[in-house]
């Protein structure tokens, strides 16, 4: 007889068990879909980010491998309006933008996939020291749809005869 009646009280929940159980998992279930909301709603922005990070670099790669000073017997002053092809010295890219154009290469022509992203504010160039060379410190800045993205680097003076001392 004992063992029937204690059979009889273990089988299954209560309903206060159950329900208290239904809160618990639901409450759970709304932080964790709520946390899953920001991660993929932001997602995106990452991406972003690291696109307007490359087309920084390479900008900016592309100005310090140009000559430190204007090459002997060069005509080309500032940015020509058929592109950067004709540029010969790092000076050339200062004050270079591409407004709201989107991203174009050396010959001016529109990068397909890049429309949304710009040169802007314009590229900075300034002359300055470093110890004993003379240097020239160039900012680019490229615009997107997830900020603005700054870089700079240094263009250091080779000592060819073109080169001004400090």
């Amino acid at each position: 007889m004992f063992m029937t009646s204690l059979r009889a009280r273990s089988r299954g929940f209560t309903l206060i068990e159950l329900i208290i159980f239904i809160v618990v998992v639901s409450v759970a279930l709304t932080g964790i879909l709520s946390v899953m909301n920001t991660v993929v709603k932001s997602s995106a922005d990452p991406m972003v980010r690291k696109q307007a990070m490359a087309i920084a670099e390479s900008l900016l790669e592309e100005i310090l491998l140009k000559d430190y000073a204007k090459p002997t017997g060069s005509a080309v002053t500032g940015y020509p309006a058929n592109g950067r092809s004709l540029y010969d010295c790092v000076d050339d890219y200062n004050g270079y933008t591409t407004g709201t154009t989107g991203i174009v290469d050396t010959s001016g022509s529109a990068v397909a996939g890049l429309g949304s992203y710009n040169i802007a504010p314009a590229v900075v160039v300034t002359t300055t020291t470093l110890g004993s060379l003379a240097a020239k410190k160039v900012t680019v800045s490229v615009t997107g749809a997830g900020g603005t993205i700054s870089l700079s680097g240094y263009r250091a003076c080779d000592l060819s005869p073109s080169c001004p001392l400090p």
